[in-house]
């Protein structure tokens, strides 16, 4: 006998939506969801800030959506290879370089993030996934 007979009986619980079909992939994909939300915010005051700045003051906003954009792109990669293939993430780590094609790359693959959690079984809010649950 390999098992435990004393051993609590398990959950045959099927994970969907991960390349791994693991449950700590799940719980990555909402750590990584609630970074590319982050991103999104702070791009978004940051584009909001270059109109309502003036010119000589630009700058001020262009440095935290510039940062926002790099990690933006590590998260998007990070999250699209627990999801699609290393060759999709790298290609959509790319494309959220460029200025508003990047924004909406950042939005699809946040809704693809949420809609994998959802069918696991988690609560998605405004800023993603409780990561109290996992």
């Amino acid at each position: 006998m390999s098992e435990n007979p004393f051993q609590a009986p398990q959950a045959d619980t099927q994970i969907i939506g991960v390349k791994s079909g693991k449950q700590e992939d799940v719980r990555a994909v909402a750590v990584y969801q609630k970074g590319i939300l982050v991103c999104i915010l702070i791009q978004l005051v940051a584009i909001a800030g270059q109109f309502a700045l003036p010119a000589d003051l630009r700058l001020v906003a262009a440095v935290p959506a510039l940062c926002a954009g790099l990690a933006g792109t590590v998260f998007v990669f990070l999250l699209s290879t627990k999801i699609y293939s290393t060759g999709i993430g790298v290609l959509l780590g790319i494309l959220t370089f460029l200025p508003c094609i990047g924004l909406i790359v950042l939005l699809v693959v946040n809704g693809k993030a949420t809609k994998i959690l959802q069918q696991n079984g988690h609560k998605v809010g405004l800023l993603g996934a409780s990561l109290a649950e996992f």
